[in-house]
Order: C-alpha cells, then sequence, then structure tokens
C-alpha cells in the first residue's frame, strides 16, 4: 500500500510516506457499509488535540486533522480505509465501476435516497463540484519562486494534489443527474481513491449551497457553468471567469468558522451523524443524523467532541471519568499514566505520520547555503531522545522525505539522498557558511503541542550557537494550519498524517505551486518525475520515482524530517468497538459507527 491525500495534525504528528507502516497493529473486525447495525443509544464523549475550525476540511487552510474527523463522521463517500489499509466500497451510498482500461474511464454513480440533511439530493451537481476542484481543471496561474500568482487566476483552494483527476477533461453527466463519468488522458495510479474517499471528507460540501451563495440559481446552474468554462491555460491565461470565481471564493472560505454558523445551510450532513453545537476553542457535540440510511447506523446517538491539547490534562480527564477516547501525544511518561488508570484499555503503534522542520525559500532561507548552514544546527539526535527514545529505544531520526523508516524503500533511499550530511551537529559547518552573517529566523509551530514546543527549544538554542537569531513564532492550536504558507514565519515545524493509500501525496507535498508545498519548493526535474509518479501503476518503478525524488528534495536543503510519530490511544472499557490501533489520519474513528456504550 501507498499513502493518497495527507493531512496537517497536531495531535499526534502527521506523514508524507508512501507505503504500508508494518508496525500498526490490525486485529479489529471491520464492517463494509452494511445496515444491520443496531443503535444501542447513549453518548461518546472523545477527545481531539486542535480545535475545530472549518466544515470544508478539502481547502488548504482547512486540511487539519480534527476537521477531516468531523468531515468523516458527518459526510459519506464512494469509499473508506479499514484498519488494515484496505479501500471497502461503501455501496449503499453508491457505486464506482471502471468502464474501460484504455482509456481508463470510471463512472460514479449515487444511489437514489441519498440526500442532504436539508432534503435535496446528493446527485450530480455536488459531484462535479468536487472534481472542478480536485481537477484544477480551471486554474492558469503561473506562481513565481515565492509561490505568488503572476498572471492567471488560481480557483480553487484545494489541500490535494491535482495532478491525478487533472488527467480528465469535464466529465459527462449522466441522465439520471446522479451520475458522472470521468475519462482519463493516461492511466492514474490511485484512481480508485481520487475521488470521493471518506477520509477525504467524501462529498462534504453541499453544491447547491455553494452555487446559491455565489449567485447562481441552482445546483443546475452551477453544471452549466462547469461544463461551459474553458479549461485553464496558463500558457495562455484569460481574464478572470467571475462566475467561477465566485463560486471558488465561498468554495475556500465560505465553511471557515469556529462556531456554529446561524445559517444551517454552512453544516449541512450527509453522513452519519450532524453538528448540533460548538463552544468555540472548548468543544463540539455531534448528534445522529434522523434521516441518514445509506450506510452502517451508528450505534450511539450522540458524540461530544472536547478540545484538550495538554496530554497529562487528557489522561486526567480519562481517570476522572470525564471523557471516554483520548489519543494524546504518545510518549513513555503517558503511557505509563495510562497503564496506571484500572478500566482502560490501550492500543499504539507507529503512525503513518512524521513531524519534520521545513524551510522557506523565500525570505532570509532564499540563498541555499543559508538553509544548509541552519539544517546543520538541527539537533535532531535530542529532539528523538528528547520525544520518542523514552516510547521507543530503537527510534532514530527520520532520514527520508518520502518513505517511513519501517517501509520498503526507506534503507536504500536513505543511504543514497545525502541525508547522512545532517546525520550530527555541526555547528563550526553552519558558521563557515554563513561568514559571519547573523540571520534572524522566525519560527512557526503549535505552542500548544508539547512535542512541537520541546523541538522549537531544541532547535532554536543550537541555532543560536552558530549565530542566527531565533525568534519564537509559535501560534495557538487553532490558529498554526491557517498560517501555514502565510509568509508570517521563515521555518515552520509540523506533521503530516496519511490515509496509507496511493501515491499522490507525493506532489501534494512536493510539486511547484501544489496547495501543501507552503515552502516554495519548485524543482522541475522533480517536477517531472512526479508526474511519471501519478500515472505508474507498477509498485516497484513507483519506488525508484519517488528515490529520486527524495534525493532531489535533500539536495535542494529544503529541510529535515525529525522522526516516525509513535502512536497511542486510550478508552474506558464502558466503550467497545475499538478493537485494533489505526495508524493513519482517521485514527479512533475509523470506525465510529462501531463505537458503543456498555
Amino acid at each position: 500500500m501507498r499513502f493518497g491525500r495527507i493531512s496537517k495534525a497536531v495531535g499526534v504528528a502527521a506523514a508524507a510516506a508512501l507505503a504500508l507502516s508494518a508496525c500498526a497493529a490490525n486485529q479489529g473486525t471491520t464492517d463494509n457499509g452494511s445496515t444491520d447495525s443496531e443503535s444501542t443509544g447513549g453518548s461518546v464523549r472523545v477527545v481531539e488535540v486542535n480545535a475545530f475550525s472549518s466544515f470544508n476540511s478539502q481547502t488548504a487552510n482547512g486540511n487539519v486533522d480534527v476537521n477531516g474527523k468531523i468531515a468523516y463522521a458527518t459526510h459519506s463517500g464512494f469509499n473508506y480505509i479499514t484498519d488494515e489499509l484496505e479501500v471497502v466500497p461503501l455501496e449503499e451510498f453508491g457505486s464506482y465501476e471502471k468502464v474501460s482500461d484504455d482509456p481508463l474511464t470510471v463512472k460514479y454513480t449515487v444511489n437514489e435516497g441519498v440526500n442532504w440533511s436539508d432534503g435535496e439530493p446528493v446527485d450530480a451537481d455536488d459531484l462535479m463540484l468536487l472534481w472542478a476542484v480536485n481537477s484544477g481543471h480551471f486554474n492558469d496561474a503561473t506562481l513565481d519562486d515565492e509561490g505568488a500568482v503572476v498572471s492567471g487566476t488560481s480557483y480553487f483552494d484545494y489541500a490535494g494534489d491535482t495532478s491525478g483527476l487533472g488527467l480528465t477533461n469535464v466529465p459527462e453527466v449522466g441522465d439520471d443527474g446522479r451520475s458522472i463519468t470521468m475519462t482519463y488522458s493516461e492511466p492514474f495510479a490511485d484512481w480508485e481513491v481520487a475521488f470521493g474517499l471518506m477520509s477525504d471528507g467524501g462529498v462534504n460540501v453541499p453544491a447547491h449551497v455553494v452555487a446559491e451563495k455565489a449567485g447562481l440559481a441552482d445546483g443546475d446552474a452551477l453544471i452549466k457553468l462547469i461544463q461551459e468554462s474553458p479549461a485553464g491555460d496558463p500558457a495562455n491565461p484569460a481574464p478572470v471567469n467571475e462566475e467561477l470565481k465566485a463560486v471558488s471564493d465561498f468554495w475556500n472560505t465560505g465553511f471557515d468558522t469556529k462556531s456554529l454558523p446561524s445559517d444551517a445551510s454552512l453544516y449541512l450532513s450527509n453522513g452519519p451523524f450532524i453538528v448540533s453545537a460548538i463552544d468555540p476553542e472548548n468543544s463540539m457535540t455531534l448528534v445522529r443524523n434522523e434521516d441518514y440510511t445509506w450506510g452502517t447506523e451508528p450505534k450511539v446517538d450522540e458524540i461530544n467532541v472536547r478540545y484538550i491539547g495538554d496530554s497529562p490534562a487528557q489522561v486526567q480527564a480519562l481517570k476522572n471519568g470525564e471523557v471516554d477516547i483520548i489519543a494524546p501525544q504518545a510518549s513513555a511518561d503517558t503511557v505509563a499514566q495510562l497503564e496506571a488508570i484500572d478500566g482502560v484499555t490501550i492500543n499504539s503503534g507507529n503512525q503513518l505520520a512524521y513531524d519534520h522542520l521545513d524551510l522557506n525559500f523565500s525570505g532570509v532561507f532564499a540563498e541555499q547555503n543559508v538553509r544548509e548552514a541552519f539544517m546543520k544546527t538541527v539537533p535532531r539526535d535530542a529532539i528523538v531522545d528528547s520525544i520518542v527514545k523514552k516510547l521507543n529505544p530503537d527510534a532514530a531520526p527520520l532520514n527520508s522525505q518520502i518513505f517511513l523508516a519501517d517501509q520498503p524503500g526507506y534503507e536504500e533511499s536513505a543511504s543514497n539522498n545525502g541525508s547522512s550530511a545532517y546525520g550530527e551537529v555541526d555547528i563550526e559547518g553552519a558558521k563557515e557558511l554563513l561568514a559571519g552573517a547573523t540571520p534572524e529566523v522566525r519560527i512557526m509551530y503549535n505552542k500548544d503541542n508539547p512535542n512541537r514546543a520541546d523541538a522549537y527549544t531544541l532547535i532554536a538554542e543550537s541555532a543560536s550557537q552558530a549565530g542566527f537569531k531565533v525568534v519564537d513564532g509559535g501560534l495557538g492550536a487553532s490558529d498554526w494550519g491557517s498560517a501555514l504558507g502565510g509568509g508570517t514565519y521563515d521555518a515552520s515545524i509540523f506533521g503530516w498524517i496519511s490515509s496509507g493509500v496511493g501515491v499522490s501525496s507525493v506532489p501534494q507535498l512536493f510539486k511547484t505551486g501544489a496547495a501543501s508545498n507552503y515552502s516554495g519548493f519548485s524543482n522541475p526535474e522533480a517536477d517531472a518525475l512526479m508526474d511519471q509518479l501519478i500515472v505508474e501503476t507498477d509498485v516497484e518503478k513507483q519506488r525508484e520515482l519517488q528515490t529520486q525524488i527524495d534525493k532531489l528534495i535533500w539536495d535542494s536543503s529544503f529541510g529535515l524530517p525529525l522522526f516516525q510519530s509513535p502512536g497511542v490511544d486510550a478508552h474506558s472499557d464502558s466503550i467497545s468497538g475499538i478493537n485494533s490501533y489505526m495508524p493513519n489520519q482517521t485514527g479512533v474513528w475509523w470506525n465510529f459507527w462501531e463505537w458503543e456504550v456498555k
């Protein structure tokens, strides 16, 4: 298995690797969408590290772990991923069929009776909007080296990679108004998880609402706009399409909120739950969507989500019986505290995730020698010793930007990509590169995350010894994600976490102009290799391409991976249905429909 679209994470870090983690415990049973589950009622109280910030988790700003988990519980899609990282179709929601291999043609159909919580059907207008977003079909922007638009227009601010669906032209809408058919110009490795995957939010934005807010008559008018608007051509950019720009502007920001909107159309559900209340920066409540009949019926009536960033506070809340499920920052101390609590079950494993330090390719780090100098000061061994070693005695700094340490391809790539130059701190080497300069570096990170705060402290102390003037740019848990790419910092410490399937995460992070390429990295040779990667279906050849890309990233002084993230979750024995450790970004939520109050 490889990784698909990835999400920013604050809780237990995050990932951009490309193969299945071998250390995940996969012993739970799965339910592939049947409706034979029986409701038992009650409420489950679950803790998240981040505060909720958007009902659209697919935007670059909204692509934070907690937003994605809420979207997962409140929306449906064509398939989901189990704790064994297997893709399971959701046949009660709809179907997807490969109509042809040459050319690759795929038809998606939403079943009759699948509705938004306002009673409107989920149908072709929703699928066409999702395609327009995920394909980047209309973008004709050209970016400069710092990622700023110098000509043309960038419409939808999609967090994922558009290269795959960008191989398709405008889909054909079926006569029934519930289906679309896509035809690819080339094979696409990730076609099965490219569209409507639940861990990507499924069909998470109602097209009829976006159309209305953008000034269009209805969803049919949106379909017509998508069908009639010309494709974007960066070589020959067209004047701004004002109607399309109004649609994309609302899609980009119209669902961002830290509180429950007074306008109920901004938080519609087509899944098992719907949000009923939000206490900003503190908690939110999800209640059963009584109209939901197109999938497994959840066993509980309500999910209460509390935001607690501090791991000891999470553990204490579980011990006191104030919450039922937690996934705190993994550490030896946290595990020891959990093991001391009676009536608690603990699951742990390696996450499909890594923490990393990224350097902007602009400002103080525009010159590669300054980036290289800073990287020489980063005490990765000390960071691993401080944060990970007590939990995993075998932990070591991660030496790949593409592969995780327990994945096929890691050893070969790490031994050839140039990472050995940063195996130890080299203050004198950094000073020599700086030649007496004392650059000021603002580092942005989530100050409410203990691991990120510890990493910042160690990095700042070491870098100052080489002459860098380090400025603390830490932000709160609900603000750091939207600050990424905003130009208010020079370096960032955060993480990526993956779904566990597909290869599209590589261009999502590293391709020129990609929405999640926050540092402004741009390499034509790497871009060409990534174009090959997404159309390569042979796993061994994919790995060869990834290895080449990894070296180019290291050669550019992009920044440093720090460590693969260990993970832990725990739940009260009064809750059943959480039978194994899930390493991807859905975490304990992956089978929320099986949660049950005993």
